[in-house]
């Protein structure tokens, strides 16, 4: 199972994964999360984000979401990628977490594409469906 693990804007990841657990009733295996603060210094934190990418990597990968590219959770984030075995996803929503959530024992590729899409599809004017 790939692992997921999401580095954000102060208390968004962990309030993402709260979501994702009263949606699916339980909390799932093998994710953690990272909230950085405006004082915290990325250097400093870095050691603490591959140790929790450590945490969530049976061996089959990791996927890395974060919130806004450019920022400095993102930063932090693109430091920890490795092509093919440490992947990352910028503009992480409730969406895109569930559909990890669901296609995370498959591929790396599959996962990517269909959080991507979970997250983009997500996304829509309600008046419109």
């Amino acid at each position: 199972m790939i692992g997921l693990f999401l580095v954000t804007h102060g208390s968004y990841g962990e309030s993402l994964i709260q979501c994702a657990c009263h949606v699916l009733n339980k909390r799932p295996p093998q994710i953690a999360q990272l909230g950085i603060a405006g004082q915290d210094d990325p250097l400093d934190v870095l050691p603490l984000a591959r140790q929790l990418l450590g945490l969530v990597d049976s061996g089959d990968g990791v996927l890395v979401m974060t919130d806004i590219y450019g920022a400095t959770p993102a930063n932090i984030a693109l430091k920890l990628l490795e092509p093919g075995r440490v992947e990352g996803v910028a503009g992480v929503n409730l969406p895109m977490l569930l559909r990890a959530l669901t296609y995370r024992d498959k591929d790396m590729e599959t996962l990517l594409t269909r959080a991507i899409a979970g997250g983009r599809d997500g996304v829509l004017n309600m008046l419109t469906h």
